[in-house]
């Protein structure tokens, strides 16, 4: 009777001993499940968890977290190790072993995507594992220094592009109901940059621990990212309805197999709305370029008043990543606005913010032409978003954006040649910058206000 007395006793105290336990579980796990719960909820709401699109949130989340460690990475070992001069080199080397190529390969991303419609999940999660196998290869290269970073980095570069065109050739097959184009855009891309934002940090913080480290967070988030490819809804693998888009200005200008296609429509067939746009975007995104190689040198060499090197560059980047973030929200609620009004509009403010730097040069005023011009970026490739899902028909409407994409990253590069090129002189660089803006916008204004005028006819949802 006792020893039943006694193992019950020992049975209640090992209840009590596990519940304790399970309690202590649940207030650890209560942060992080409200915090995913939280994420779910804003990520899934307005129909988008219905539709898919809330995973292609997340996904796209998991992207940008993924990039900025191996981007925190790369910074601290071709950037920050050695001294400015010596930076300005191989910066300069990275660019020509990395970039170079990949403007040559960028244009060919979009069509050999087009060729295997039928596979976009795949082909996400393929670059997800590309890019999570070369950030292990940058983890030996940093330490060594040897000349297999080159390549790896370049490998990372093709892989995020062929990411971010299959993502955009994803985008309209996950459209909630009343859900315009620019709004799914604009959720996907904010989603994107606040993964980015809450990554960036904790990417130094691994810093600190060892230069490999950020590479063994980027490792670990890329391959969550090759599963959670696979949980996108099948229908985005469906091609059905779409066609190639031509970038031919007319029908005496195919060649080749295309020759006899002339009714095929194409970026220029459809009207000059989208070709302005695409020339005022690239305008911001070559500007986007060259301030951040621009900036990057002259703010190490002179840094904000008061500050260090590292926390000048900080509040830039904090600034335009503010910028970007804010053009990003407006974008979404300025969606039923003319588009043409908004590029030229949100370009002229970057022009002028440019000139104000360029003439009065200052921290301040550093810092806000890097919001300025992040906020006219978001705004104006919303606004070509726009334009697209407008003038093109969707027949051909996923493969403008792949080469719109192509066209945007090609500028980027040039404007962060450029900016490596020039001497580290304030008032001198920034002026540069504003001709930069200013030849973009003055030779799209007036094609843009006229289509504005004229108007545009939407085309109708592939069924």
């Amino acid at each position: 009777m006792n020893g039943v007395a006694g193992a019950g006793r020992r049975e209640g105290g090992a209840g009590r001993v596990g519940g304790a336990v399970r309690a202590v579980g649940r207030v650890l796990r209560s942060p992080f499940s409200g915090t995913a719960r939280g994420i779910r909820k804003a990520t899934h709401a307005h129909g988008a968890g219905e539709s898919g699109l809330g995973k292609l949130i997340e996904l796209h989340g998991v992207n940008g977290a993924g990039d900025v460690m191996i981007t925190v990475a790369l910074a601290s070992t071709v950037f920050f190790s050695v001294p400015t001069d010596e930076a300005r080199g191989r910066v300069a080397l990275y660019l020509a072993i990395t970039m170079a190529p990949f403007t040559l390969l960028a244009p060919v991303i979009g069509p050999l995507l087009d060729r295997v419609p039928h596979g976009r999940r795949l082909a996400m999660a393929c670059a997800m594992l590309a890019r999570a196998l070369l950030a292990l290869v940058l983890s030996a290269a940093v330490i060594s220094g040897g000349i297999e970073l080159y390549p790896a980095a370049l490998g990372v570069l093709v892989a995020s592009k062929a990411y971010g065109v299959v993502r955009s050739a994803v985008v309209p097959r996950l459209l909630p109901p009343r859900f315009s184009l620019v709004k799914a855009n604009s959720r996907v891309t904010l989603g994107g940059l606040l993964a980015t934002g809450v990554a960036a940090p904790i990417g130094a913080g691994l810093q600190f621990i060892g230069p490999r480290w950020p590479l063994y967070g980027a490792f670990v988030i890329f391959v969550a990212g090759t599963f959670l490819s696979f949980s996108l809804p099948p229908k985005v693998d469906s091609a059905k309805g779409e066609d190639t888009a031509l970038l031919a200005a007319d029908a005496d200008h195919l060649h080749g197999p295309y020759q006899k296609a002339a009714k095929r429509p194409g970026l220029r067939t459809v009207g000059t709305a989208v070709t302005h746009a695409l020339g005022a975007n690239a305008a911001l995104r070559c500007l986007s370029g060259f301030l951040i190689f621009f900036l990057a040198f002259l703010l190490r060499e002179h840094p904000l008043t008061g500050q260090s090197a590292a926390v000048s560059l900080a509040t830039v980047a904090v600034a335009a990543g503010a910028g970007n973030a804010c053009g990003t929200a407006v974008g979404a609620w300025l969606r039923d606005r003319a588009p043409e009004i908004i590029i030229v509009t949100v370009v002229a403010c970057v022009l002028g913010a440019a000139i104000v730097a360029a003439l009065f040069f200052g921290a301040f005023l550093v810092a806000c032409l890097a919001a300025v011009a992040g906020f006219g970026q978001a705004l104006a490739k919303l606004s070509l978003d726009a334009l697209i899902q407008r003038d093109v028909p969707e027949q051909v409407r996923t493969s403008a954006f792949a080469r719109s994409e192509t066209l945007l990253q090609v500028a980027w590069v040039l404007g962060g040649a450029v900016g490596i090129a020039l001497p580290l002189n304030g008032p001198f660089g920034l002026s540069v910058a504003a001709a930069i803006v200013a030849a973009g916008w003055l030779s799209t204004v007036r094609g843009l206000l006229g289509s504005a005028r004229r108007g545009g006819r939407p085309h109708p949802r592939v069924a």
